[in-house]
């Protein structure tokens, strides 16, 4: 696994497996490696340039399925897997697939094929065979006759349960194909049918509603959708999601959303997973989908935590890149390289400010681009083919910079101390405020009154004496009292939070339980409402079911 100790530093292996199942790569990291550093590897090997869309996942010892954490280090993630096998996959399917270029698309195109033979890009019989058509296409090249001879498809994998009606269709497409069509172009033929379909970039969660159907949960750029039968069943868009967290088994999101009245409604969905952990997995993945496809920035993205009362809370922070910036620099991009291959005569004519009625030229070839407008938040009808007309690029607002600071000069702070410090050596039992105006007369005042003082103290008579004798004695009697007071504060209780904090949680807590068994057990229609809600029925059945079955082994039959 790695080197020895006494050698350095410790040197880990790791094998990460493509989208080819033959397809593989040795990899090498170090202890303070971050996922970052594998990924920017693999992604450097394969001549990948969008590597925010793609990810490495792995399956840890309880067989449940994580991503790997790209801000996170490597060794901490996967101590306990042995051998570290890791996954290059798709993490987040473009809302419009021709936006990769050169081996990242490619990268696509595989990744979609992997998802129609694994039965997770599910579609109908036709488009299986549409999508056949171009595999075999890809795999075997232009018809040829005599070459071609048979049940020549039949030797591919295409899909999960491939038949031969299926076989049969894809080889009627494949013979009427034209001849002579560049490899990109069967990509953005493929790419393009599934971006149609409803299962696109969809990796399907098994979970069971309220009623304990079996359903299959999905989530992708449009949002987060439910699968029975292979139909979409429910669909959620980002928008209509408020807010997304677990508790326990129990994956629940909470919808906002404008009814027919334009009035706002609130609603809460629940969804049991199998376990806890997968109940984690599905939450995050369900964070990461939402924020990489609606955030305008990542310098956004706050730190989100999910688990509610009854299970531990998880955090997590978004690292990377969002859609909408990659988008946003391949735009800069664009514009740079166009004027970078203008003629000096007429990038000095395009010098000029745009206005609306002069547009600048190179926003006019930008809509005239293959990049489509950036993904909305509402976004979740398809985009249709790759050769489709897109929408004109959206325009970004920069962040307004911050106000700078005024500094002060030292000669100024030179100044300020040496008249402080020079007002500090005399001492005037009244004090006198002057304006500035009256600045200017500071040194007389000063030296009238040191003259007096100096007379003062050579003129001294008995009464004076007796008078600050006087004066020193209830100075005395205030310090003596001061000391009175102070001694009897310390003898005063000190207020303890502690012990105000723990009587009111424990009461908290004690009327939180009373209530909750009062609605678990009560039959009556005005808690009918609030026992189906999500959070209740996880607390039903994961707790107080459970919790009443051992008391009453316990304690017989108490209940």
């Amino acid at each position: 696994m790695f080197k020895s100790r006494s050698e350095g530093n410790v040197v880990y292996k790791c094998t990460v497996r493509l989208l080819e199942d033959l397809d593989v790569l040795e990899c090498e990291f170090q202890p303070h490696h971050k996922g970052g550093f594998l990924l920017d590897y693999i992604c450097e090997q394969l001549e990948i340039t969008e590597k925010d869309y793609f990810g490495l996942r792995f399956v840890d010892t309880a067989k449940q399925r994580h991503w790997l954490d790209l801000a996170k280090t490597i060794i901490k993630q996967v101590k306990d897997v042995d051998p570290l096998v890791l996954s290059f996959r798709v993490k987040f399917y473009p809302a419009d697939p021709c936006r990769l270029t050169g081996y990242g698309k490619v990268m696509l195109f595989q990744q979609l094929k992997r998802d129609l033979r694994h039965g997770r890009l599910y579609c109908s019989i036709g488009e299986a065979a549409a999508l056949g058509a171009l595999i075999v296409q890809d795999e075997l090249g232009d018809f040829d006759p005599e070459t071609h001879t048979g049940e020549y498809v039949s030797s591919l994998k295409i899909a999960l349960r491939q038949t031969e009606q299926l076989e049969k269709k894809a080889m009627e497409l494949h013979r009427k194909r034209e001849p002579g069509q560049e490899t990109t172009a069967a990509y953005d033929e493929f790419v393009g049918i599934a971006r149609s379909l409803e299962t696109y970039g969809i990796d399907p969660h098994p979970v069971k509603d309220h009623r304990g159907t079996q359903l299959y949960l999905g989530i992708n750029f449009s949002g987060i959708s439910t699968f029975a039968a292979g139909r979409r069943a429910q669909h959620f868009r980002w928008p209509e999601v408020h807010k997304i967290n677990f508790e326990g088994k129990m994956f629940i999101i909470h919808l906002a959303y404008t009814d027919d009245r334009r009035e706002v409604k609130k609603h809460t969905v629940g969804f049991k997973c199998p376990s806890g952990s997968a109940c984690r997995y599905v939450w995050r993945c369900a964070i990461e989908q939402m924020l990489f496809f609606t955030l305008p920035t990542s310098q956004q993205a706050a730190v989100m935590s999910g688990g509610g009362f009854f299970s531990w809370g998880t955090k997590f922070k978004y690292s990377g890149r969002t859609e909408r910036e990659i988008l946003s620099e391949s735009l800069n991009a664009l514009r740079q390289q166009k004027l970078n291959n203008t003629s000096p005569s007429k990038r000095k004519a395009q010098s000029v400010p745009a206005t609306p009625s002069s547009p600048q030229g190179d926003l006019a070839e930008i809509r005239k681009s293959r990049y489509s407008s950036l993904p909305r938040s509402t976004m979740s009808e398809p985009l249709g083919g790759c050769n489709d007309h897109h929408m004109a690029s959206s325009v970004y607002c920069t962040d307004n910079p911050l106000p700078t600071l005024e500094t002060v000069s030292e000669e100024a702070r030179k100044t300020n101390g040496e008249s402080n410090d020079h007002l500090s050596d005399y001492y005037f039992r009244d004090s006198f405020d002057h304006s500035s105006s009256e600045s200017g007369f500071a040194t007389n005042v000063i030296e009238n009154r040191l003259g007096s003082h100096l007379l003062h103290r050579q003129t001294y008579t008995s009464d004076n004496i007796s008078s600050l004798a006087m004066h020193s004695m209830a100075n005395n009697s205030a310090l003596i009292q001061q000391q009175n007071a102070s001694n009897s504060a310390k003898n005063v209780k000190k207020f303890s939070l502690i012990q105000a904090f723990v009587p009111s949680f424990f009461f908290v807590v004690v009327v939180l339980a009373v209530s909750a068994v009062y609605i678990l057990e009560s039959d009556s229609d005005m808690f009918s409402t609030m026992k189906n809600w999500p959070e209740m029925i996880c607390l039903r059945y994961q707790y107080y079911q459970p919790l009443k079955e051992f008391l009453a082994k316990k304690f017989g039959a108490i209940f």
